[in-house]
């Protein structure tokens, strides 16, 4: 039966891409809005939820992220917060975040902790004061190591795991015997979408939400959240790649509307959810142009009938009044008008991974390697040509037609 099942996916049976085959039938993901979407605003509520007395632990504590919790934690009354990073007071702002918050009245911990590592993590918890005992968690530990599938050897997906799952997991088995008030894992939106160059860091992520999950189901508390990119996070990258982001469809967050957020999956028990701030439109055009992706269908479909159909994917983009698809587009015109039509093409695309403000900053005959390309810019590219011509292009492309001329003269074929 299973093998049927198995069959009939592979054959395009529902046109799903993303399954779980289970002896009760075939499975596929949806991403839908949260039951509460929108109302993640204004001042805490009689009732929201508030750390109480006692201490909470904050991992990756002392960097951007763990700054904006530490923060908004004491800001809503915790009496005792524990944050932790490898370099501990050693870490860059250390010093001056514990004074802030010291200053606030809160008692402050900066521990060097590697959560990673069970033996100390349980040590730090031992010694936690015995009148401020563990009342929650917040995993907010992770690293980046970003590179094409092909490069992500296993030690590149051991350091990634590493700082996000065995952590999530050493703090999941600790603390199944204390009385806490909330276990919140710091997941991204790379696990539930997926995103370029970042294999392992989805399946770090993916690990938290499914550990959230389970912990539910054991009666457990438990909150995951698939975070999209904050604003001076410093997971982000430089201002290219916030560029980037924003061309995707998919701008960073600005710390206060996710701490809102944030507040208010506590204060509706949620399980797992997923907070970014996404512009549907370029979003599902770039998430879906190589193929479809039914993942979205829905919110891409709230969201307006361009979102929800890729409407500019197979138009050509060189031209402002045309709308018409790549091959009907060419077939009218002469060679020599045909192969200008096809560098603008590229070249505007080129410009617009680049960051720049039109072709014109594209020299033709230049390689890519030296306009600034790499893995992930090859990829994007990829993924912009297929959406402007319908086509099935490799993201190796730029290594084999390396600049605009020779790259639009190989779309003519």
């Amino acid at each position: 039966r299973a093998l049927g099942r198995l069959a009939g996916v592979l054959a395009g049976a529902g046109g799903e891409d993303q399954v779980a085959v289970r002896g009760s039938g075939v499975f596929g993901r949806r991403l839908v809005r949260a039951a509460a979407a929108g109302s993640a605003t204004g001042p805490a509520s009689e009732g929201s939820w508030s750390p109480g007395a006692g201490s909470v632990l904050v991992t990756g504590g002392t960097g951007a992220l763990g700054a904006h919790l530490a923060r908004w934690l004491v800001e809503n009354g915790a009496e005792h917060v524990v944050l932790t990073s490898r370099r501990g007071i050693d870490a860059p702002g250390a010093v001056e975040l514990r004074d802030e918050l010291a200053a606030s009245g809160a008692r402050v911990t900066v521990a060097a902790c590697d959560v990673a590592d069970r033996d100390a993590l349980a040590e730090l918890l031992a010694g936690l004061p015995e009148e401020l005992p563990l009342t929650a968690v917040v995993h907010a530990a992770g690293v980046l190591d970003d590179g094409v599938l092909d490069s992500l050897t296993s030690e590149r997906f051991a350091s990634v795991l590493r700082a996000k799952a065995d952590a999530a997991r050493h703090l999941d088995e600790l603390t199944r015997d204390l009385d806490l008030s909330a276990f919140v894992l710091f997941s991204s939106i790379t696990g539930s979408v997926g995103a370029a160059g970042q294999g392992n860091y989805a399946a770090a992520n993916a690990y938290l939400d499914a550990l959230a999950e389970l912990r539910r189901a054991e009666g457990l508390p438990a909150t995951s959240i698939a975070w999209g990119p904050w604003a001076d996070s410093g997971m982000a990258g430089d201002d290219a790649m916030e560029r980037r982001m924003r061309r995707e469809g998919m701008p960073p967050m600005a710390p206060e509307s996710a701490v809102a957020a944030l507040r208010q999956a506590l204060d509706l028990d949620d399980t797992a959810v997923t907070v970014a701030d996404i512009d549907w439109e370029n979003f599902a055009r770039t998430l879906t142009a190589v193929r479809p992706s039914p993942l979205i269908a829905e919110l891409a479909a709230e969201a307006g009938p361009r979102a929800a159909t890729g409407a500019e994917a197979g138009k050509v983009v060189t031209d402002a009044d045309s709308a018409t698809p790549l091959g009907e587009r060419l077939s009218g015109l002469p060679k020599a008008e045909q192969d200008r039509a096809l560098l603008e093409l590229v070249r505007t695309q080129v410009a617009s991974v680049l960051g720049h403000g039109g072709a014109e900053a594209v020299e033709a005959g230049r390689a890519f390697k030296e306009l600034g390309f790499d893995s992930l810019a090859a990829i994007e590219l990829r993924n912009r040509l297929n959406a402007a011509t319908g086509l099935r292009l490799a993201a190796t492309l730029i290594y084999d037609y390396p600049n605009a001329t020779a790259l639009a003269d190989h779309l003519r074929t």
